[in-house]
């Protein structure tokens, strides 16, 4: 039986190729060829993955420098292509019961770079922290981070390579040398190369093989669109489980272990030490504490450009890369018309000049448009917040993650196809432990309770039955839902590579394949000329600097 399971397999993959070749005579489809039907690949049983988290004995997690020496070193952005942070660690945590944070003062916080690599001139100071994961129960264990330094680095060149090392020249304790390229200057004819875009990463083998794929891409950017180390599958005494609830359901608070975090930060190290990655928080990030606090290592170990694009908060920011803007928004912090979220996010789109930057993608982490059982219509509420006002401005793409699976939908507003609404693309299947989502709520008996859905951190109840389309009366759809355009249970990564001020090629990836192959691929094309948008608002103090005739 298991013979002709995978020949079936194998079979049906036959068909779908024949089947695009014979649609597309050869070329890649793209978004002016659909609205497309909606096709399933099925399961492939013979591929789980190795969703086991790497062990703190893995070489590739442990600590190898001394002293002060900088460890877990990565780059981002900051809101414009002049400018990077770098961000990395000094000195040990520690656990246990009699922690003693660190003094972030007595180690400095220094970067020294050029465009030459034998001359260093340039220095950049910044500032550092530490964060501490705090629980008043007898018996959880308690958590000091090592010191988390940022420094900005600014006045750089677009499309241009930088040398650097970081660290405390007068311990000393500096890094060995590393590089980065910067952003092109922002511009409808230049864009970054490639950007790959994965979610739900984590720390298992499946990570590793996702992170390899990847870094054969070569791409020039990563967005991680939330949950990033998985740390709370773990109590403080680093015993973890694949669904914390099941295994623990009666500890007094959501326990973490955060050396998950150290063990993250040294695993990547050798990608984003070179290649900028922007990260938003998922709800694995959330991290319950002490006095209610939440997100304290999301907050405290990456470095954001809120200030830089107007924002209060590092759960949402916004940035360019070349002809991109990019808006992070959070699923997991107030949204609606009346919070500061929203109000921010009014006024980016608002002073967007799309004549400068033709593209916007927007990610946020729970995704409005999946069909899957899991997580369905969670962030409903958000969706009925924010969609309406991110539609008028003409967002391109969305990107979630969430969902441990993959699925691209046709262009989509209200649960209508419309092609002016967005794509909309989840890319949870970076590996994690809990596994992948198979099961779709369009199957039957698969539609999950209506009152199971809402998200437990955030509350509210949003998801009513559809009251239009083929689903009417009902709170899922029958077969797989129209604004669905492919969907597949598997571990990967995409890559988006704008082309020009119109076309962007989309392919995405699939661990099991050969490191060429792509498991989907399509041109998303923007018709602005079809689709027009709010234009944008010269802020009122600008005017002046206008010349009229």
């Amino acid at each position: 039986m298991k013979y002709f399971g995978v020949v079936g397999s194998i079979l049906i993959w036959f068909l779908v190729f024949v089947s695009f070749v014979e649609v597309n005579k050869g070329q890649i489809l793209t978004t002016l060829d659909g609205p497309f039907k909606p096709v399933t690949v099925p399961l492939d049983q013979s591929f789980r993955g190795h969703a086991v988290d790497l062990p703190d004995t893995d070489s590739r997690v442990q600590r190898t420098v001394e002293g002060f020496e900088p460890e877990q070193i990565s780059v981002s952005l900051s809101a414009t292509y002049d400018s990077i942070w770098v961000s990395w660690i000094t000195g040990e945590y520690q656990i246990g019961d009699n922690i003693k944070p660190l003094d972030p003062s007595k180690v400095g916080s220094v970067v020294q770079y050029g465009k030459d690599k034998s001359s260093l001139r340039r220095k950049a100071i910044g500032q550092s922290v530490i964060y501490n994961q705090l629980y008043p129960f007898e018996g959880l264990q308690n958590y000091t981070s090592g010191i988390i330094h940022h420094v900005q680095l600014t006045g750089l060149k677009p499309d241009t390579l930088y040398y650097y090392r970081c660290g405390d020249p007068s311990i000393p304790a500096m890094s060995t040398i590393y590089h980065f390229k910067t952003m092109p200057i922002s511009s409808p004819k230049s864009y970054p190369k490639r950007i790959a875009i994965v979610g739900d990463l984590g720390l298992t083998y499946n990570t590793t093989s996702t992170i390899s794929h990847l870094t054969g891409n070569n791409p020039d950017l990563v967005l991680l669109v939330g949950d990033v180390t998985y740390a709370n599958l773990y109590l403080t005494n680093g015993t973890g489980s694949d669904c914390y609830s099941c295994s623990f359901p009666d500890t007094p608070i959501h326990e973490t272990y955060q050396p998950r975090w150290d063990y993250w930060g040294r695993y990547m190290q050798s990608l984003v030490s070179k290649i900028p990655i922007m990260v938003l928080e998922g709800n694995h990030e959330i991290e319950e504490q002490a006095e209610n606090q939440t997100f304290a290592a999301y907050r405290s170990r990456f470095a954001f450009p809120s200030k830089e694009s107007g924002s209060s908060s590092p759960l949402y920011y916004s940035f360019n890369a070349g002809g991109i803007h990019f808006i992070m928004l959070g699923g997991y912090v107030a949204y609606n018309k009346s919070d500061d979220q929203y109000k921010w996010l009014e006024k980016d789109l608002a002073n967007l000049d799309r004549t400068v930057t033709p593209w916007l993608v927007a990610t946020w982490h729970p995704p409005w448009y999946s069909t899957y059982t899991a997580h369905y219509r969670e962030a409903e509420c958000m969706k009925v917040a924010m969609e309406e006002l991110l539609y008028e401005y003409g967002v391109d793409l969305v990107f979630n993650g969430h969902v441990h699976a993959y699925e691209r939908s046709n262009r989509v507003y209200n649960y209508t196809l419309d092609p002016c609404g967005p794509v909309h693309i989840t890319v949870g299947d970076g590996g994690n432990r809990e596994k992948m989502a198979i099961e779709h709520a369009d199957e039957p008996g698969k539609c999950p309770d209506p009152a199971s859905t809402p998200d437990k951190f955030m509350g509210g109840f949003c998801a009513y039955n559809f009251t239009s389309g083929p689903a009417a009366g009902n709170f899922c759809w029958d077969q797989q839902p129209e604004h669905s355009a492919y969907r597949e249970s598997s571990f990967g990564h995409g890559i988006l590579e704008v082309k020009n001020e119109t076309h962007a090629l989309w392919t995405w990836h699939r661990n099991q394949d050969m490191y060429n192959k792509t498991g989907d691929i399509i041109y998303i094309v923007r018709q602005p000329e079809k689709c027009p948008i709010k234009p944008k608002v010269i802020k009122p103090w600008l005017i002046q600097n206008y010349k009229f005739d």
